[in-house]
């Protein structure tokens, strides 16, 4: 193999997403990340299958999750026989399997693979403190009676307390919302922008259930037949009620509904080459043409902690000869809405274009109406790491629907100043 080939996506599937500590609360991220690989392979056939290798992986894990993917992979029906690991690159994590896999199917060392990825909000590890996790070390390596009793003779009230994982950013102490709240006032996103964007999240997704658009997306999951966050009766009324959540003071605009809560849920997304997709009687939904991450100064700079795509898009777009507006569908993660709508006004900013960008001119405006069409995070909820699966396999489908030339671009930021961005093809 001496040039590189096409990937193409083949299909996709997930659980439906839970609210924390909704109908998934006793799940753990093996059995979501498990039940999603299953749904795929249910559908496709793949019973007994080896694949090149499934990569996937989850943000928020416990110690016994330390080979995750590898574990879900063996407690499907796919063969013991494929290999599989786990990445993290927090909210990127399954469309950064998604470039992993494709890029080894690109360069001809496998021939198929799945991406994905779990995250639970409801089961996450509860660890004990510092001080008392060191001394429970210290009293289980004691040799003697005597060491053993010097040991716990240093236990201490004080050490006794326990540490839940925080949605916290560790070098600023702000969560991911009051990291959003400063950034959107940066750019002057109003309360009223950010409800139009969530009530569009919920209107678009409810309509593409409504025309059996997930049918073959998604495989009902302990109960759960449709995302557990879908408001259909959502109005900008009832947005406009809810009471600030991030932020400070009269400017805060952030709240629970034009933020995305916490989530529960896997994904995974097959893919594979047209050689071995013909084998296996698949059609082609998309290709996945090319992917790009980027990181910002979010601590000793002055860049918002999830802007990285502002700056991965571009880059993309440089090396593709494409323009910002080349596209039939654009699926920006709504981490929250103010993060769409400040990566939206980054890229019309000549300001911004110029001076941190690099560039002669704004990118520019898109087609609003081309949009998270089939709804997004606000709307589906947001288990960290399964975010990619869902976009990547929502976005083939509607590539696959629009018909040959539709083109579509992800974008997707992430906790450390990170973003994911990439771009597929109709095929």
């Amino acid at each position: 193999m001496t040039h590189p080939r096409r990937a193409a996506v083949l299909g996709g599937n997930r659980t439906p997403f839970a609210r924390q500590f909704g109908a998934y609360a006793e799940a753990a991220n093996q059995d979501m990340l498990t039940a999603a690989i299953e749904g795929l392979v249910a559908r496709h056939g793949l019973a007994g299958e080896r694949l090149g290798e499934v990569v996937a992986g989850a943000v928020i894990k416990h110690s016994r999750d330390f080979n995750l993917t590898r574990e879900a992979v063996l407690g499907s029906s796919l063969s013991p026989t494929t290999p599989a690991y786990d990445i993290t690159q927090a909210c990127g994590t399954g469309l950064e399997a998604a470039i992993l896999v494709a890029n080894k199917i690109a360069l001809g060392q496998i021939e198929s693979g799945i991406a994905g990825g779990a995250d639970s909000a409801s089961d996450a590890p509860v660890v004990v403190t510092e001080s008392l996790r060191r001394k429970l070390l210290r009293l289980n390596r004691a040799k003697t009676s005597a060491e053993r009793v010097k040991a716990a003779l240093a236990f201490r009230p004080t050490d006794v307390g326990v540490s839940v994982p925080a949605n916290t950013e560790p070098r600023t102490g702000l969560s991911m919302g009051d990291h959003m709240a400063l950034t959107a006032a940066q750019w002057g996103i109003t309360r009223e922008a950010q409800d139009e964007l969530a009530l569009a999240s919920h209107v678009n997704l409810a309509a593409a259930y409504e025309r059996g658009f997930f049918d073959d997306l998604i495989t009902p999951y302990l109960g759960l037949t449709v995302d557990q966050n879908l408001r259909p009766g959502s109005t900008l009324d009832k947005l406009g009620s809810l009471r600030p959540v991030f932020g400070k003071g009269e400017g805060a605009t952030m709240t629970a509904g034009n933020s995305t809560p916490l989530t529960d849920g896997a994904s995974a997304v097959l893919l594979g080459s047209q050689e071995w997709a013909d084998a296996h009687g698949l059609t082609p939904l998309a290709w996945f043409v090319d992917g790009e991450t980027a990181a910002v100064d979010y601590v000793g700079g002055d860049e918002g902690l999830l802007m990285a795509p502002s700056y991965a898009v571009p880059r993309l777009l440089a090396r593709q000869g494409l323009r910002l507006q080349d596209f039939d569908f654009y699926e920006i993660h709504e981490a929250f809405a103010a993060t769409v709508l400040s990566t939206l006004a980054a890229w019309e900013d000549d300001d911004f274009c110029r001076d941190r960008l690099g560039l002669d001119a704004p990118l520019g405006a898109i087609d609003r109406s081309r949009l998270n069409v089939a709804g997004s995070s606000l709307a589906a909820g947001h288990p960290f790491a399964a975010t990619g699966g869902r976009i990547v396999a929502t976005l083939a489908k509607l590539l696959h629907e629009k018909g040959s030339g539709s083109r579509g671009l992800i974008s997707i930021c992430a906790a450390g100043g990170q973003g994911v961005v990439a771009i597929l093809e109709a095929a």
